[in-house]
């Protein structure tokens, strides 16, 4: 209508735009930590890898791999067995870059000290584009110990592993440029009791042993090779089984069905039958789990990163979002009460983030020889794995809110994906129970642990809280012995890994994220600790300084 007022109605306002193009490397604390544990020649590299990392193509390769899910073609068209698994192109590219820079097993034949914690460093950075395609990636890293059970396997195998090639589909893999390992030990009957499979291993006159029977999870069953666990009649035994036999014919692994999981969705899992399938002995016959406790060491290791890593990009998410998001004539950040919210969150981000790089340190001197930090390794890692990936789902749910409602919708953000992934490195090489009960297995078995353990702890003695929560400690240790152990393992988990991250950020953190840490955590009678809800933290605190280290800045 001619002379009519235009009314408008849709006007948008005040919506942040999506993070992107930003360097995911841009951590102080990973930095700091990078240099501290023997890799800060790694710190070019990994700001390339977090400038890629950050931008919006790969955030739109992240989204693509979670919403076209893996398919399973189990016969191709004239009924042949097949048992080939199909991805989208984005999640080849993620696994391109991913094995290009090193993140698999590639630190296994580099020679400088420090190229595990660079590669740590590396997949946390990379873990906070997409997760899900971090599950190969670990457990070829972690596959290269175990094999080296079995020299000669290790000797064919290794140099395949450890290249820096992505080289997907079913051939050979002497005829492949690189390859990818995983891991079947789970069975219907067992679960975390691995004692009480029973997939048969029968011994043929070769050297190699024919598998039968089932696995309920196994984990990227895409993968070339596979470490599996199974009864021969020596005992539960570990061998290595591939996908495709040395003259180019598929080995008797047939995939039955991928899981419809809650999260990890880009990847697939499996369930997998063994007809007589083909496999060498990796280790002791008898000692498989001895054998492939390695493995789980590694892979342990990876759950601690990769959760940490979600810990510190659903925090940065927040974090960005309140800087921009207006409220009542303010940003959100400007608001108190938003204020100590994002500083909590921070404050689990570094505490995680340090620890989880000092872990990486240990692994990689003790992958050197060192003894002292193999000891340090055996304890305080499952207890971080424990604590860290159980405190995830949490702090990922209180990131998530506070974007509003805008952090409940799935292309608003990847709070969503961000949350439905965070429960799984918990479950994942021992669920809570499991690794806290580990911990009370480091203790009795190798009791040099526990020295170096408070040793690393001592090293902040002159921080009062820090000194406190030890001597707190060292009660729980002498008590871990006693007819409650198993009762309380949990507990001891979680005093250890509180005390470890309170003396690491004491050491290693500004004076505002370690006062508040040891004031929020570890002083008793603050009404703040680990279990009220994040926020309520006392007052006197410098949450500006402490917020400040979230920030992130797009380019």
């Amino acid at each position: 209508m001619t002379g009519a007022a235009r009314h408008t109605t849709h006007e948008v306002l005040n919506q942040v735009p999506p993070l992107a193009g930003y360097d995911v490397a841009e951590d102080a604390a990973l930095l700091a930590a990078l240099s501290r544990e023997g890799a800060g020649w790694a710190e070019p590299g990994l700001h390339e890898l977090g400038i890629l990392a950050g931008s919006a193509a790969t955030q739109e390769q992240a989204r693509l791999a979670n919403v076209h899910k893996p398919v399973l073609r189990t016969h191709d068209s004239r009924g042949y067995r097949v048992d080939e698994v199909d991805f989208h192109p984005a999640w080849h590219a993620l696994m391109s870059t991913a094995i290009g820079r090193g993140l698999h097993a590639a630190p296994w034949a580099d020679t400088r000290p420090g190229a595990h914690a660079a590669r740590a460093a590396g997949f946390m950075v990379w873990t906070q584009a997409e997760a899900g395609h971090g599950c190969p990636v670990s457990m070829t890293y972690a596959c290269v110990p175990a094999l080296r059970h079995a020299p000669e396997l290790a000797a064919v195998y290794e140099p395949l592993l450890t290249a820096t090639s992505y080289d997907f589909g079913l051939r050979p893999p002497q005829h492949k440029t690189g390859l990818l390992a995983g891991m079947a030990m789970t069975e219907k009957q067992g679960g975390s009791d691995v004692r009480a499979n029973t997939t048969t291993a029968v011994p043929a006159s070769d050297g190699s042993y024919l598998l039968t029977g089932h696995k309920w999870f196994c984990s990227a069953p895409m993968c070339d090779l596979f470490l599996v666990l199974a009864q021969a009649p020596q005992g539960l035994t570990c061998f290595l089984l591939p996908r495709v036999l040395p003259d180019g014919s598929r080995n008797a692994m047939h995939i039955q069905r991928l899981k419809d999981k809650l999260g990890n969705t880009s990847n697939a899992s499996g369930e997998v039958e063994y007809d007589q399938a083909m496999s060498w002995p990796v280790g002791e016959p008898g000692r498989g789990v001895a054998t492939i406790i390695s493995m789980v060491s590694a892979t342990r290791l990876d759950c601690v990163l990769g959760s940490t890593a979600a810990v510190r990009q659903a925090t940065v998410l927040a974090a960005s979002y309140a800087r921009q998001r207006q409220s009542f004539g303010a940003p959100l950040i400007d608001h108190p009460a938003m204020a100590a919210v994002i500083a909590d969150l921070t404050l689990e981000s570094e505490a995680a983030t340090t620890l989880a790089m000092r872990l990486a340190g240990a692994a990689d001197r003790a992958a050197r020889g060192d003894a002292a930090e193999a000891a340090l390794l055996r304890l305080a890692l499952p207890a971080a794995k424990y604590w860290i990936c159980k405190r995830t789902p949490m702090i990922t749910s209180e990131a998530l809110e506070c974007l509003g409602g805008n952090g409940y919708v799935e292309d608003y953000s990847g709070m969503p994906r961000l949350l439905r992934d965070s429960p799984l490195n918990s479950i994942w090489e021992g669920s809570g129970n499991v690794t806290a009960l580990d911990v009370l297995r480091a203790l009795s078995r190798a009791p040099d642990s526990a020295d170096a353990l408070l040793a690393e702890i001592d090293l902040a003695a002159g921080h009062p809280n820090a000194a406190a929560a030890a001597a707190s400690l060292r009660q729980l240790l002498k008590d871990a012995a006693g007819q409650d152990a198993q009762r309380d393992a949990r507990r001891l988990a979680g005093q250890i890994t509180l005390t470890l991250q309170a003396a690491l950020l004491a050491r290693y953190a500004p004076a505002a994220v370690s006062d508040a840490f040891a004031a929020t955590r570890l002083a008793a009678g603050t009404g703040t600790g680990p279990g009220t809800p994040f926020g309520s933290l006392p007052a006197g605190l410098d949450t500006a300084a402490i917020t400040a280290r979230s920030v992130v800045t797009s380019r």
